[in-house]
């Protein structure tokens, strides 16, 4: 079993049930998945981008990205409905503790000048996005290999009810948030 799944179950879950005063043990806030995105404005001029993105985001995360199109069309940016303008991956199960473990120990550490992340991140609903500003901060990215740094947003969605129960929730697994 992941580390991070097991600290969830074995330290994480019975303090909140405690902290939070609940009643049922389902109603402990739990993540459900991770979206990770990378949005390509730059594909409709440059197709082969699309395919290094999504070359990176399946090295990063080991599971075969899904090409976004986009919904409508906008005539200032020279979109058409139906082009392909990003690349994501949703994970769940072990998949997605394997990476939250990555993200939290590995990765944010190695972002330059790294304070901490945002703690005012929230929408509201209990799900937490993080947005990164280069790739090559995760260690199965070749620095040497990459064609353009490129950001990606990360998404934390969670069954908590509130943005305070998210926050405690991903505090207690090891969230780096900022001290403000």
């Amino acid at each position: 079993m992941n580390i991070m799944k097991e600290r969830y179950q074995k330290e994480v879950a019975p303090a909140l049930f405690k902290e939070l005063n609940l009643s049922n043990v389902m109603e402990v806030p739990r993540v459900t998945k991770v979206v990770i995105n990378i949005g390509l404005g730059e594909a409709l001029d440059n197709p082969k981008a699309l395919e290094a993105a999504a070359g990176d985001l399946a090295k990063i995360t080991g599971q075969k990205p899904v090409i976004t199109k986009a919904r409508t069309s906008i005539a200032a940016f020279k979109l058409r409905e139906g082009r392909a303008i990003g690349t994501m991956v949703t994970l769940r199960g072990d998949r997605m503790w394997a990476f939250l473990d990555r993200l939290m120990n590995i990765v944010l550490p190695r972002v330059r000048d790294f304070r901490g992340v945002s703690a005012e991140a929230f929408d509201g609903r209990g799900n937490y996005t993080l947005g990164l500003r280069e790739q090559i901060i995760f260690p199965e990215i070749d620095y040497d290999k990459v064609d353009k740094v490129r950001g990606m947003e990360i998404t934390v969605v969670t069954t908590a009810r509130s943005d305070d129960q998210a926050a405690k929730l991903l505090q207690l697994l090891g969230m780096p948030f900022r001290k403000d």
